[in-house]
């Protein structure tokens, strides 16, 4: 029997048009202009996982929103949340993705157990808060309690050492990291003497968000930063081909065994780098021409420079990561088995398995749509709902034939409305 969570409190949202309307309270009277960090394991196999802290950290800066601190979105395989402890009040929630949800589908989960360490970043209590982490559930894509704690701000067991400061550049300045979303470039692969090739690099990427709608209408909401952390060699591990390099967040390509995608399970050591930075979308830019990349949903994306295709890869990645979208494609090798519930609607706001379609976009298509919508090649940039996406060719559909986070740009209007609401949610326009 699964036990559901005992605090019975409900943070009610919604959107109306590009408004959100959802009850928070005041930043100022429950938290400091600061950050607590909490890393905690996450272990498990296919069929159960468990929750452990490992440490909590006090740091100097707090980069994520001071208006909306209750979540109206849960995303995300996890969703953590803060109450006060007198009152039981929420104070905060945000959901969020990890690599250890994704490989708890593949093949290897069936027959052995893991432990991946992951690090979240919350606003700092000014009293004794309960915190609580929940988890989706693949049968009814429910969350559901999986660790609680109480945490007392005053605990000499919450570590308050300072950190290595590494050199920052700041690449766009428009604001109050508290009013604005700080999106961070942090260098992997490069080393010491290539940190003006990461610098140009985080440039022409800026430059290249900037000129992707949504974002481009958007760009006086965001500070950009760039984080100089120095490896020890170039490049980046591609252990399939028996290449391995001693960089400084341990990232790689090969992840579940795919050549293409790259990710570092090392959370910590990106947390770490960034701890004295407002940061409320990171972006791991690692110095190598080889295609790949990879995005979890607040938590970071991450792609290579130099690739032909890198421009497209980073958007497609930063798409998940900031905005929770979903991959459209299903024609490709993936490592997940059974990754969504084809009885359950996705939580991803761009596709849909019908089962609760009026929760997506269908208020965006003409009436006489048809459902599912045939693809008409003389109608490439046409709304509807085609079959195939997610990573499987039946069951699940998508907004467009084609879009950032299938094949080609631009977004269509389906991923754009999302990532507008979270631009909406993260800055204070």
């Amino acid at each position: 029997m699964k036990l559901r969570t005992w605090l019975a409190i409900v943070a009610i949202g919604l959107f109306v048009g590009k408004v959100m309307l959802v009850s928070q309270v005041s930043y100022n009277s429950y938290f400091e202009q600061k950050s607590l960090r909490v890393d905690f394991a996450l272990s498990g196999d296919a069929h159960q996982q468990h929750a452990a802290l490992q440490q909590l950290r006090e740091e100097p800066v707090w980069g994520g929103p001071v208006k909306n601190l209750i979540d109206p979105f849960e995303y995300g395989g996890y969703l953590v949340k803060l109450y006060d402890r007198s009152t039981r009040t929420l104070l905060y929630s945000r959901g969020f993705n990890t690599l250890f949800e994704e490989w708890r589908t593949t093949d290897g989960a069936q027959h052995e157990t893991q432990s991946w360490t992951n690090s979240i970043v919350l606003p700092f209590p000014k009293q004794p808060v309960i915190f609580e982490l929940l988890a989706r559930e693949y049968a009814d894509n429910q969350f559901y309690s999986l660790w609680q704690m109480e945490i007392d701000p005053a605990s000499i067991f919450i570590d308050k050492s300072p950190l290595k400061r590494l050199k920052k550049d700041s690449l766009q300045y428009r604001g109050d990291p508290a009013g604005k979303i700080d999106l961070v470039f942090l260098s992997e692969g490069y080393t010491a003497a290539e940190m003006d090739k990461f610098n140009a690099d985080a440039r022409r990427f800026t430059e290249a968000l900037f000129q992707t709608e949504p974002f481009s209408a958007y760009r006086n909401n965001f500070n950009v930063w760039a984080v100089d952390l120095a490896s020890e060699e170039s490049g980046v591990d591609r252990s399939g081909e028996g290449i391995f390099r001693n960089t400084a967040l341990n990232a790689g390509f090969y992840t579940f065994g795919l050549d293409r995608y790259m990710t570092t399970p090392d959370m910590k050591s990106i947390r770490d780098a960034v701890w004295d930075v407002p940061c409320d979308a990171i972006f791991i830019l690692v110095n190598s021409p080889v295609y790949g990349g990879g995005g979890m949903y607040n938590f970071y994306a991450i792609g290579t420079a130099d690739n032909e295709r890198t421009i497209h890869v980073f958007v497609h990645e930063f798409g998940h990561s900031f905005a929770g979208l979903a991959d459209e494609y299903f024609n490709a090798d993936v490592a997940y088995d059974n990754f969504y519930n084809l009885e359950t609607e996705p939580w991803e706001p761009n596709i849909t398995t019908l089962v609760n379609f009026e929760s997506k976009w269908k208020d965006m298509l003409p009436a006489d749509t048809p459902i599912p919508t045939p693809v008409d090649a003389n109608e490439p940039r046409k709304l509807g709902v085609f079959e195939g996406g997610g990573y499987v060719s039946k069951g699940i559909y998508r907004p467009m034939n084609h879009c950032t986070m299938r094949s080609n740009p631009p977004f269509c209007p389906v991923c754009q409305h999302a990532i507008v609401r979270m631009i909406d949610y993260l800055s204070d326009r």
